[in-house]
């Protein structure tokens, strides 16, 4: 009996495996290039580089495999500070970038993740590749300048050019190459680097005749990425100067808003002749500019086009010349006053027989321009012993008059007017009134009743205000009163001159004290008055989950739960469940922030969707729940083995794998709806696949299609179907393709292609392998030799055999390789003990009495010339395909080299088909017991076999 128990437990544990875990893997990825590169090169601790030429396109594209099919996200490192892709992502499999930039160089990572266990990111280099024009620049050792140039004097001749990867450069006098120590009065340096890049210095000692010559400078990148050599010339002479200028403006230029300002700018000297340019401070110059060789024109100026107009002159030699001038746009704004009484007797109103100041302000440009005047009840007003008018006062703001009547008497009641104005006219002059009687009092600050506090509800518009009296009736000034916080303008303060702050669209972050205070502007300049008022925002309740969807069988029970979580006023919450337009219940909030609604049996009825709305004064929040028995969406298995089962010359059929999303979650499946359609048609081909018994978690799912036309692509839809009806569709594209370009999780050929799967043949040798079928082999081939269908046993298949018939004689050898594999090290430092294995299989027949050998090599990169032996058998093996498997274990970049050697007769064909290479070592076929067949309902289950095993064991008990 322990046997039997122990058989049990492993039969338990063995269901357990194959229907829970299924086929249900974490995510795996690489990434493959398309496109033009450069180069691809290995690094040690990293990854692969990519090079690619600027303008070029880049595409990579990240293959995945594990099942959910993982999703993908594309990001990058920053190449250089200007580049934004970082800021983003790619959620497809290919990142396409068209006419690549030298900043979009840099790192990018593709992360594939399917919610098992932990994402899996590669990444791949780009290196862009660029070669910029050079640039020649001449200069004279300091101190030795002059106007009238380069007379036994030392010349630098400098080249810079912008490149990747590090410039080369070469210098020609005339046609002649000049190299250190080719020309006494010629030295070279050695590059560095500058802002304008790597440069290289040409030093002419002492100049000669000969050196007033015509100088190349060659820059070069040696013709990487076919980027080809660029060259400058520049022409040295006796009349070499550096530019000069001449600006025909004064400085600074002042002008009247409106008017159209030009600014003239001269060559003056200079060989080769220099190029002019404007630039304003460091803005760019308005867009309304008119330039015209070293002519700009500024139409209708305005005060936003005001600053420093630099004319700038270059010709590579020397220093580029620079000259500049001041545009002063002429304006007065923001006029103001202020009263301030008698401040040796600290009053706070104006009183007869003391002093009182009237100031006035004025912003004006230019300052120096600035004018005032000072008029009584409208006649002027000139300074005296009692009325001092004083234009400047340091205790004050610049742009500030002062008025101060000393010893206050009746008839000096009256409207006083201060006047500013610019000395050259041309703009409208400011008045600003004051009135002065025994009527001006000063302010008062209160705040209405009823407006404090004031009770709004989010997105209304409201209107604070705070009431001012006296006379006259001072500006206000209206800030945050319980934080530092800007006002709802953006401003740390807001001014008002009729007390009101109006807030449009007012928000939940708005709550809380505002301060009005008096200003010192327009009114008394005494110690300010100020009052507070309250704001108070109300708002509906913010609750959660705001909307879930929660699929469930018939029968079964669940609850429903609406959680608040904050809303203003908080103290009176009412809640109301509905399904649909029904109501369910109600109720008032305790203490508690939730309220839950419980079904303990679904039936029919009860699918729907269920609302919870919580409500206060400002409104409702509302909890929505979609309760539905539909099925999840199946989950297409996108690594099936040998997915192309069926291999005809005009069609093919496709073996569609899925499992189910969380099958348990409702009511039984029952069937699927298979819809088919060939992409670019519109009519749907549909029909339904029954299913038998509950269908497990992780239970891998099958489906043949057949007779698909070669090579079109079909669009396949399959939705479950349970008593509810229909659930949740899933889609994807069938495409028919050999694997030319692979992915590391398994690489697989059967030769069906013209392609052949990129393999290749090996020139060097004697003779080539063949492809050929069964089915169009010539019917006078050698008998008693070679395969009579392919692997699969179909005479329409293909496969690839060695002819041995005349002219081959004994020996000769013919070879095919593999694409090329790259291995990236699975440790992040590339220790050898690290390298991946990899399981190399392949049927082989090799049938008839001249049989010669087949060998397998291993060639890699890094080991030039030399290729390891990996497999090797000889003779007659039978007339029937037998499989070889071996591991590998490559330390670089690989090709598997299958060798072929004619034996001593005719009879000696042998044949190669289904090529395989897999990450992970060889290991048996695994069971097909945990793929279930919805095509073949026949099929043997594992329960039956194990029932079969378990009545041995009894038997041999017995």
């Amino acid at each position: 009996m322990d046997i039997i128990w122990a058989l049990l437990w492993l039969l338990a544990a063995l269901f357990e495996g194959v229907f829970c875990q299924g086929v249900y893997a974490p995510p795996t990825v690489q990434i493959i290039h398309s496109g033009h590169a450069c180069n691809i090169e290995e690094e040690r601790y990293t990854e692969r580089v990519y090079t690619i030429r600027e303008g070029e396109t880049l595409e990579l594209t990240c293959l995945v495999s594990g099942h959910p099919r993982p999703q993908i996200r594309w990001t990058k490192t920053a190449g250089s500070a200007t580049d934004r892709f970082q800021d983003s992502s790619v959620f497809n499999e290919t990142l396409r970038i068209t006419r690549i930039q030298r900043h979009q160089g840099g790192r990018y990572y593709c992360k594939a993740e399917n919610g098992l266990g932990t994402p899996a990111i590669k990444s791949i280099r780009v290196d862009v590749y660029y070669l910029d024009d050079p640039i020649v620049t001449v200069h004279q050792s300091i101190g030795e300048a002059k106007e009238q140039f380069y007379y036994e004097r030392t010349v630098f001749l400098r080249c810079a050019a912008n490149s990747n990867p590090p410039v080369r450069y070469s210098w020609r006098r005339g046609r002649e190459f000049l190299y250190q120590g080719s020309d006494k009065g010629v030295e070279i340096y050695e590059p560095f680097f500058t802002q304008q890049g790597e440069t290289k210095i040409l030093k002419l000692k002492n100049l000669r005749p000969q050196d007033y010559a015509n100088y190349t400078c060659t820059a070069s990148v040696r013709s990487v990425c076919g980027i080809p050599d660029k060259s400058v010339l520049f022409q040295l002479t006796n009349k070499t100067a550096s530019p000069t200028i001449k600006l025909l403006v004064e400085d600074p230029i002042v002008a009247n808003p409106g008017q159209t300002v030009t600014l003239v700018c001269i060559i003056s000297g200079g060989e080769p002749s220099p190029t002019l340019s404007w630039v304003r401070n460091t803005e760019e110059l308005p867009k309304k500019s008119v330039l015209n060789g070293g002519t700009l024109t500024i139409p209708a100026i305005s005060t936003d086009d005001a600053g420093v107009y630099s004319c700038v002159a270059s010709n590579n030699v020397g220093n580029p010349a620079k000259k500049s001038t001041n545009i002063v746009v002429r304006a007065l704004k923001k006029g103001r006053f202020w009263i301030t009484p008698d401040p040796y007797h600290n009053d706070d109103n104006i009183q007869i027989g003391r002093e009182v100041k009237i100031s006035c302000q004025v912003e004006a440009t230019p300052p120096e321009e600035l004018m005032f005047s000072w008029l009584k009840n409208g006649r002027p007003l000139r300074s005296s012993e009692r009325m001092v008018i004083t234009q400047t006062d340091p205790d004050v703001a610049p742009g500030t008059t002062n008025l101060d009547i000393i010893d206050l008497k009746f008839t000096d009641f009256g409207t006083y007017t201060c006047v500013a104005s610019l000395k050259n006219g041309g703009i409208p002059e400011i008045s600003i009134d004051v009135n002065i009687s025994s009527t001006t009092v000063p302010p008062n600050l209160t705040v209405p009743r009823g407006k404090s506090p004031l009770v709004t509800q989010e997105g209304d518009t409201v209107e604070l205000q705070c009431l001012v009296s006296g006379k006259p009736k001072p500006i206000i000034i209206w800030s945050r009163a319980d934080k530092e916080a800007p006002m709802p303008d953006g401003n740390m303060q807001t001014e008002s001159y009729d007390g009101v702050l109006r807030i449009v669209n007012v928000s939940r972050e708005m709550t809380g004290t505002y301060r009005c205070q008096t200003s010192q502007y327009n009114g008394f300049n005494v110690k300010p008055r100020e009052a507070i008022v309250e704001l108070i925002v109300q708002y509906p309740p913010a609750v959660e989950p705001v909307y879930t969807e929660i699929r469930q069988g018939l029968g079964r029970p669940f609850s429903l739960s609406c959680r608040v979580l904050r809303a203003h006023p908080s103290r009176v919450l009412k809640y109301e469940w509905k399904l649909g337009t029904r109501l369910l219940t109600m109720g008032q909030f305790d203490t508690r922030d939730e309220t839950e609604y419980h079904v303990r049996a679904l039936n029919r009825e009860g699918y729907g969707a269920y609302t919870c709305d919580i409500t206060n004064e400002a409104g409702a929040g509302r909890c929505t729940f979609l309760v539905t028995g539909k099925a999840f969406a199946p989950e297409f298995f996108y690594d099936t083995y040998s997915a192309l089962w069926q291999n005809k010359p005009r069609v093919y059929g496709f073996k569609l794998q899925w499992t189910q999303m969380n099958p348990n979650a409702v009511d039984r499946i029952m069937a699927y709806r298979l819809g088919i359609k060939q992409m670019g048609h519109q009519r749907w081909w549909e029909q339904e696949i029954p299913t038998e018994d509950n269908i497990q978690k992780g239970e891998l799912l099958s489906y043949n299609l057949t007779e698909l036309i070669k090579p079109e692509a079909y669009q396949v839809r399959l939705t479950p179907i349970t008593r509810f009806g229909e659930g949740d569709s899933t889609e994807r594209i069938i495409r028919y393709s050999a694997p030319v370009n692979p992915h590391w999780s398994k690489f697989h050929c059967g030769f069906e292609e013209d392609t052949i799967c990129m393999f290749t043949q090996d020139k060097t040798e004697e003779f080539d392998w063949t492809r050929h079928s069964a089915a169009t082999r010539d019917t006078k081939y050698t008998p008693n030799t070679g395969p009579s269908s392919d692997r699969s046993g179909s005479k329409q298949g293909f496969y690839m055999y060695i002819e041995t018939s005349r002219p081959r004689l004994e020996g000769d050898k013919a070879r095919l390789l593999t694409p090329s594999f790259n291995v990236a090290p699975k440790n992040p430092y590339g220790n050898v003990a690290s390298n991946p294995t990899y399981c190399f299989s392949f049927y082989y027949h090799m049938y008839g009495k001249h049989i010669g050998t087949l060998n397998v090599y291993l060639r890699q990169k890094s080991q030039t010339g030399q290729d390891t032996s990996v497999w090797t058998l000889s003779g007659n093996q039978g007339d029937r395909w037998r499989q070889a498997r071996v591991n590998i274990n490559p330390t670089s970049s690989f090709q598997i080299v299958m060798e072929g050697i004619r034996g001593s007769g005719i009879e000696g064909d042998i044949a190669v088909d289904d090529v395989t290479i897999e990450e992970g070592e060889c290991r048996d076929p695994p069971p097909s017991s945990n793929i279930r067949s919805l095509a073949s309902p026949t099929e043997v289950h594992i329960w039956q076999l194990a029932l079969t095993l378990l009545l041995v064991l009894v038997g041999l008990r017995r």
